[in-house]
């Protein structure tokens, strides 16, 4: 399988008038298994960062004030405020500048693959790890929900986030009402339990649980967890490519 047939693990937003570094920069982070949307129109650039998640957002020094909006507004995006921030730069001033402002990382012209991998290998393991916060691992293990006061509800999972889970259930869980959720997640074995809360619902017994509480020790096991299987979908050649000399 080549990298074209793997899944992207993130995707990033490539803010710029400049077709060719965005092309340069494009092929870079798609070797990387990484996704590529791009908008040359500021105003249609914020409009995206409004409506989806993106784990990282390249802006181009060049557009001056507009350059800073899309930061601020990616900073002010329920989304993609933590999003991984990128500047492309014309010079060492404009290199500077972008860091003042907030940026956490420059591409600075004039662009090589080489210059953008160095760049992106130092960035990625925070790519990842903002990817990791929204990942759902799809997972089907049997589930038990207990409430007060009422039976318990067996179910299963059907994927598992580091804030919930969705459950499958033949019983309709009312949205809002509160329990204990329990279950044991595969290879390695992970049991969970967790307050919880039942976030939404629908009419094919689909249900999805927002965790209210989880010892800390087991949150950190979870998330490594998750990280474990979010690492199994990265392509060889990426881990090739940051494995250490």
């Amino acid at each position: 399988m080549d990298d074209s047939e793997t899944r992207a693990i993130a995707t990033v937003l490539i803010v710029s008038p400049d077709s060719i570094a965005t092309s340069q920069i494009s092929d870079v982070l798609r070797e990387h298994a990484l996704s590529v949307e791009s908008s040359d129109n500021p105003s249609i650039a914020l409009h995206r960062l409004q409506q989806q998640k993106f784990e990282a957002v390249v802006v181009d020094a060049a557009l001056e004030n507009e350059a800073i909006a899309c930061l601020q507004h990616t900073r002010a995006s329920p989304n993609n405020r933590t999003a991984v921030t990128f500047a492309l730069t014309r010079s060492s001033d404009d290199t500077a500048a972008a860091l003042r402002h907030g940026f956490s990382f420059i591409f600075e012209r004039p662009l090589t693959p080489e210059s953008i991998s160095h760049t992106l290998k130092v960035a990625y393991g925070l790519i990842v790890r903002e990817r990791r916060r929204h990942f759902r691992y799809p997972v089907v293990v049997p589930a038990v929900l207990t409430r007060k006061n009422t039976p318990e509800v067996f179910a299963c999972t059907v994927n598992i986030s580091e804030n919930g889970v969705a459950l499958n259930s033949s019983v309709a869980l009312e949205r809002g009402s509160q329990g204990t959720v329990q279950f044991t997640l595969p290879d390695p074995s992970l049991q969970i339990t967790a307050e919880c809360k039942v976030c939404w619902n629908n009419q094919k017994g689909f249900a999805g649980l927002q965790f209210l509480f989880l010892p800390s020790d087991l949150a950190s096991h979870l998330q490594a967890w998750l990280a474990q299987k979010l690492e199994e979908q990265l392509p060889q050649l990426v881990f090739e490519k940051f494995r250490p000399s």
